[in-house]
């Protein structure tokens, strides 16, 4: 299937970040089954050892885990999950109100037209 990679952000980063979410969304469930690397490679159009390089990075976060010989899977852990879900947030409210501000717009501001808008 292959995806849509930006150019400023390295790929395995991407790729961490779309499990992530995948994850702390509830698309993919506590205790289920990641695909192979391998497959994730060719879902993705990636080398291998990019999906090796962000499932570690995953894993060291604790949102998911490997079973020696049956794969690697999502945390059942919903202290971790919730934990990431809110620093996933807190960045993306960051990175909205420091968009907002270089618009010249405070946070009351932005706060305000987004209210009043229907988006």
């Amino acid at each position: 299937m292959g995806y849509d990679f930006n150019s400023q952000t390295p790929i395995y980063l991407q790729i961490i970040e779309i499990i992530k979410v995948q994850i702390i969304s509830g698309a993919l469930k506590p205790n289920e089954k990641l695909m192979s690397v391998r497959e994730m490679s060719l879902s993705y159009g990636v080398n291998p050892n990019t999906i090796q390089k962000a499932l570690f990075e995953l894993e060291e976060i604790g949102l998911i885990y490997t079973e020696r010989t049956n794969g690697k899977f999502v945390t059942s852990d919903e202290g971790i999950i919730q934990k990431i879900k809110m620093q996933t947030l807190k960045e993306r409210v960051k990175a909205f109100f420091d968009d907002m501000e270089r618009l010249g717009l405070d946070k009351k501001q932005a706060i305000e037209i987004v209210d009043k808008e229907e988006l």
